[in-house]
């Protein structure tokens, strides 16, 4: 009996403890002419950040020579089988904490009216780990419209919050981005928790209780979303509790909106039959 109890104790004191995130924003880019690398550094001043650069896993390639055949092709190749992972050229950078972040900042060069190929790569194989998470996305064209980029970022992270507008920035314009970075920032109103609305009078900042099976938002929200560490969406609802005895024991992130702010928490769910 003593053991029994010590259990639920133990399960309870796990259960019941629901640890915010700090709030991370992740800069992911890729840059051939370094328009794009010029970009995130101006960014990197204005906001705090981790920035992960996309690099291909051949080095030393011509992408501009022949008027950029080689992109050319591998943009056609996408094209042609956009599902198929043997379409995206190889690329050897790797991230395995992307749980830890609420916002994905991309820039993004244009390559033939398309994202550039090795940033698809990366996003073909990471977007599903960014659902519910917030996307901005920065562009960089010689003079060609955004509007192909954009419909390839909302295909590889078809989950993903997308922040409005994108940033346009023509490579004439890359040396004196600052005010353009300024106000797109202003203009969707990042902040690193999500933060663009003041607190209304009374408001009490949400928060999660868990208890055994159930998970519980305790003040304002609009809706709430469960995920699992590797991205996958398990459950989405506007009610204030939900069940969750179903779900395997382990440890989730929880991402609450309300306005236009979100916050992400780490929540563990235990197995009430211990």
């Amino acid at each position: 009996m003593f053991l029994k109890m010590k259990r639920i104790v133990l399960f309870l004191a796990v259960g019941l403890s629901a640890v915010a995130l700090q709030a991370k924003t992740l800069i992911v880019y890729y840059s051939y002419t370094n328009n794009v690398h010029r970009i995130v550094s101006d960014l990197q001043t204005q906001i705090e950040a981790d920035v992960l650069r996309v690099e291909p896993a051949e080095e030393g390639l011509d992408y501009a020579a022949d008027n950029y055949a080689l992109g050319s092709a591998l943009i056609g190749a996408i094209r042609n089988d956009p599902d198929n992972p043997a379409s995206y050229p190889a690329i050897k950078t790797t991230v395995d904490n992307l749980a830890d972040y609420d916002t994905v900042i991309v820039g993004a060069p244009l390559w033939w009216s398309n994202m550039a190929a090795p940033l698809q790569t990366f996003l073909f194989t990471y977007g599903s780990q960014m659902a519910g998470k917030r996307i901005g996305l920065i562009v960089s064209s010689a003079s060609s419209g955004i509007s192909g980029v954009e419909a390839d970022a909302r295909r590889l992270i078809p989950q993903g919050d997308f922040m409005s507008p994108s940033l346009w920035i023509r490579s004439s314009q890359t040396s004196n981005c600052h005010a353009m970075i300024t106000d797109w920032l202003d203009e969707i109103g990042y902040e690193p928790g999500g933060s663009g609305i003041d607190n209304p009078e009374g408001f009490e900042e949400p928060r999660f209780i868990v208890r055994p099976g159930q998970l519980t938002v305790v003040g304002y929200f609009d809706e709430w979303s469960l995920y699992g560490l590797r991205g996958d969406e398990v459950l989405r609802t506007f009610e204030r509790s939900a069940d969750v005895s179903h779900l395997p024991a382990g440890l989730y992130v929880a991402r609450l909106r309300y306005g236009v702010r979100a916050v992400s928490y780490k929540v563990r769910i235990g197995n009430e039959r211990g």
